[in-house]
């Protein structure tokens, strides 16, 4: 599977290189038994150049929104300040253009804020950030919105709650793609505790 991670100036990290790390992990381990890898990571920002994400590190991307093929999973990141996210509008259409071709698009985090502008969470559940389950509840209703657990799988949305979320949820990814085995080798490879309740 194609998976691409959108990047832009202000990103968290984590919510990017948690999902990365999964996903070439998994395949790694594939390789290791010798199948054929699963997943491959791509990724690409608005503007097809480097970025920085929060804190000053810089991250290169391979692509931008409009020379990136389609892909079968799009993950899309969160930042810390929200209202700067939802109202960058070129960030939002490279949102709409690249799930537009995408299987499934997932977020981490904040990244569930730039899903609903672009209107991608529309009849759907989700989850956040704990800080922010308020936030997206007033956008979506309480009705719509987990508080309780680490990810949300609506079938072609999935959320992640913040950061280390982003590991747990990818995981799930590796799961549902690739079986639950190859998902629990990768937790034990990475040296994490998977577990899909919060505060578990």
């Amino acid at each position: 599977m194609n998976c691409g991670i959108l990047l832009f100036d202000g990103v968290d990290l984590m919510d990017v290189a948690g999902p990365y790390e999964v996903l070439l992990t998994a395949s790694r381990l594939q390789e290791r038994r010798g199948d054929l890898p699963s997943f491959t990571v791509t990724t690409v920002s608005t503007t097809g150049g480097p970025v920085t994400a929060y804190g000053g590190l810089g991250l290169a991307a391979e692509s931008g929104p409009d020379g990136a093929g389609g892909f079968d999973v799009l993950i899309v990141p969160g930042a810390i300040a929200i209202d700067p996210l939802v109202d960058d509008q070129g960030l939002i259409h490279a949102v709409r253009r690249l799930a537009a071709t995408a299987k499934l698009t997932a977020s981490v985090c904040t990244g569930a804020f730039l899903l609903e502008r672009a209107g991608l969470l529309d009849g759907v559940q989700a989850t956040t950030h704990w800080e922010d389950v308020d936030g997206l509840a007033a956008r979506l209703g309480w009705d719509r919105v987990r508080a309780d657990v680490r990810w949300v799988d609506s079938g072609r949305v999935v959320t992640a709650g913040g950061l280390s979320s982003g590991i747990a949820m990818a995981l799930h990814l590796v799961e549902r793609f690739a079986g639950r085995e190859l998902a629990e080798a990768t937790a034990r490879q990475v040296d994490y505790v998977w577990t899909e309740e919060r505060g578990a």
